[in-house]
């Protein structure tokens, strides 16, 4: 028994949606799904119904893409009608219980979160109102600012507040309810939760629309193994001392190099090696 995870499949390009088409059945493993599947529901639908059907389980949480919302329907809403849409499929969502993965190493607790961002990415010189214009100098016009519509919050900043809390409430909840104690976790982001693992040297000034400080201490403050993300579209894994950080998306097909094997996008997660190599920079995929 595997996990599984991947990220950023943006199945709205030919390539990529023949790529999940291609995936082999593996059906005594799990799959994590760390989010900006597609913009379009319609989309998202298809690649869901794709992969329950090659996987024991799936689990999902959303990107930003997902979330791109038409005019006069909130993000918000958007929200709640894809996490619907999963539990119509069986696919878990940062809504669901926390699911324990009982694999040959253990149980781990899988956490699947939904924490967008707050713009505090910036540099401390920017102040928060000036982030989109400092941004817009150097050619950075992230498009979640005309497709993201966070009310009733009034920010998408305010909205991830709302979301930390909810995240952090949620987690020390189901921990205490383990019955043999704290077991280790792998938390889900489609957002990574460490800012030093966004290295976006041509699109520096797209940072504050990757994540929020709150979650930097996350990782040894609810015991993970593993914390995986996407997002940045430059897979890859690291070490921030014994926890290992999974980039693993997709991304578009532009920015792969060379056909691979489509389940050799897949990153496994648990059980992983055993002692695995811990180098001190990025191990690039």
């Amino acid at each position: 028994m595997r996990l599984f995870a991947i990220s950023d499949l943006h199945v709205s390009y030919p390539a990529n949606r023949a790529i999940v088409r291609a995936l082999p059945r593996r059906e005594g493993d799990w799959l994590i799904v760390a989010g900006d599947v597609a913009a379009r529901i319609a989309d998202i639908a298809w690649a869901l119904d794709e992969l329950v059907a090659r996987f024991a389980r799936v689990i999902w949480v959303p990107g930003n893409h997902e979330l791109w919302s038409p005019e006069g329907e909130p993000s918000t809403g958007r929200y709640g009608t894809l996490v619907e849409l999963c539990r119509e499929r069986d696919v878990l969502t940062p809504e669901d219980p926390f699911p324990v993965w009982r694999g040959e190493s253990g149980p781990v607790l899988l956490v699947p979160l939904f924490v967008p961002y707050d713009h505090t990415l910036r540099p401390p010189h920017v102040p928060p109102e000036m982030v989109l214009e400092w941004a817009r100098r150097s050619g950075v016009n992230p498009v979640d600012v005309s497709a993201i519509d966070p009310s009733p919050h009034a920010t998408v900043g305010d909205w991830c507040a709302e979301r930390l809390r909810i995240s952090e409430e949620r987690i020390v909840g189901a921990l205490a309810r383990i019955a043999d104690g704290p077991i280790p976790t792998v938390l889900i982001n489609h957002f990574p939760l460490r800012a030093d693992l966004i290295r976006l040297v041509r699109i520096f000034r797209f940072g504050p629309w990757c994540g929020t400080r709150s979650t930097e201490r996350w990782a040894r403050r609810f015991g993970a193994k593993v914390v995986v993300h996407g997002h940045l579209h430059m897979p890859a894994t690291d070490w921030r001392g014994a926890v290992r950080y999974e980039e693993v998306s997709l991304g578009y097909p532009r920015e792969r190099k060379a056909d691979r094997s489509p389940i050799s996008y897949l990153r496994e997660i648990l059980p992983g090696a055993i002692d695995p190599p811990r180098p001190r920079g990025p191990q690039w995929k």
